[in-house]
């Protein structure tokens, strides 16, 4: 695979048997931060379990005290009082069965995330295959199905990021962009990993958390030190 420039000057600055500490490494990436735009930075977290089983699935969200930079546009799927809710609260978009007609006759996905009250789980399960791959679907455990939709709007538009492992037991979630200040970038990833930590399921044996890295949307990673976590 070729590099551009940027991305080989960039890793010119990593030493990659390092285990750099969080500071450090947030201090590196905005260095490595060198595109023409205002890049995310995520952070990589790899677990010690074994996804294929139920009872070690890790997922959850959190709200990032810092936020993470992004606008994000919310579609609420309720009706009545608390639609109007909903509409109150800031949503982009608000609708019922109007809405799943949109998604599925003209592929409209102009919305990041997806919030639903409980009553209005069985429409939205009609685009279950349409919503599940992309990453769409309300699920109570990273609270997009509720009640309380003005809470769940509210925490979105804060800089709620939902954390969720893949079938490599990797989950890649976003912590702020590079031009943040070191200091929130650094909050932003300790309330992360507080969330992580405290989401490890029981029958998780061994290491918990086997590697993490550090990096910008262009850039190169950054491995870090777990031990701090």
């Amino acid at each position: 695979m070729k590099h551009g420039k940027k991305y080989i000057d960039s890793k010119k600055l990593i030493d990659p048997l390092k285990y750099y500490e969080p500071a450090e490494a947030i201090d590196l990436v905005k260095q490595t931060g060198k595109a023409k735009f205002d890049e995310t930075v995520e952070l990589s977290i790899r677990l010690g379990v074994d996804p294929r089983h139920a009872d070690q699935q890790v997922r959850g969200a959190v709200v990032l005290p810092h936020g993470t930079g992004k606008t994000v546009r919310v579609l609420v799927f309720a009706k009545g009082p608390k639609a109007e809710e909903a509409k109150a609260a800031g949503a982009d978009y608000v609708g019922e069965m109007d809405m799943v007609e949109k998604i599925q006759k003209e592929n409209w996905f102009d919305f990041d995330v997806c919030v639903a009250t409980p009553d209005m789980m069985g429409v939205v399960g009609r685009i279950g295959r349409i919503l599940g791959p992309k990453g769409l679907m309300p699920n109570p455990k990273s609270g997009t199905v509720t009640m309380d939709v003005t809470k769940a709007i509210a925490d979105i538009k804060a800089g709620k990021v939902e954390y969720r492992i893949d079938k490599t037991a990797i989950a890649h979630c976003p912590i702020g962009k590079v031009s943040f200040d070191a200091d929130k970038l650094v909050e932003n990833m300790a309330a992360l990993m507080d969330a992580v930590i405290k989401a490890k399921p029981a029958a998780a044996k061994g290491t918990y958390v086997k590697s993490l890295y550090l990096s910008t949307t262009m850039g190169p990673s950054i491995r870090l030190n777990t031990t701090k976590f």
